[in-house]
């Protein structure tokens, strides 16, 4: 315990980058606990180390707790916000340009099922199409392959 607190400064800064690691390594900032503390942390321990706050237990404590709290009224909006956009790219795949000829008679229904690499699809298309059409692979969902004519 001795050793804790002659390096207070040092020990706080070790403990909030291993808490910031563990933040975005571990847990991929899906918490923001973690970050806050950590960087509570590594703040009070810098504070500490230029003489900017008194090098106790007491104080090492309610700088945390003071800093943690400020760090999340601050940056929790801004963060969550960050975390909630949503990508709406189209994904690209190796079957993405596959086109064939139709054995059976497609429409929205997805009731023909086409087999490629080992895997039953379901087959769609806005507009019917008939047995022999060529067609090409237009958009991916799970487990069914939206088509049209070429």
């Amino acid at each position: 315990m001795t050793l804790i607190t002659n390096n207070l400064p040092e020990t706080l800064m070790i403990l909030g980058v291993l808490a910031l690691i563990i933040e975005v390594a571990v847990l991929g900032m899906s918490t923001f606990i973690l970050l806050f503390l950590g960087m509570s942390l590594f703040a009070s321990g810098l504070m500490m180390n230029f003489n900017l706050l008194d090098d106790s237990l007491t104080t090492a404590l309610w700088s945390n707790t003071l800093i943690t709290a400020g760090f999340a009224l601050f940056l929790w909006k801004p963060l969550k916000r960050m975390q909630n956009q949503v990508d709406n790219k189209g994904v690209q795949s190796d079957f993405a340009e596959l086109d064939f000829v139709l054995a059976d008679d497609v429409d929205e229904n997805g009731l023909t099922i086409h087999l490629y690499s080992g895997i039953s699809w379901k087959l769609k298309s806005k507009q019917p199409l008939p047995a022999g059409t060529h067609v090409k692979v237009v958009k991916k969902e799970v487990g069914t392959m939206w088509v049209e004519a070429i």
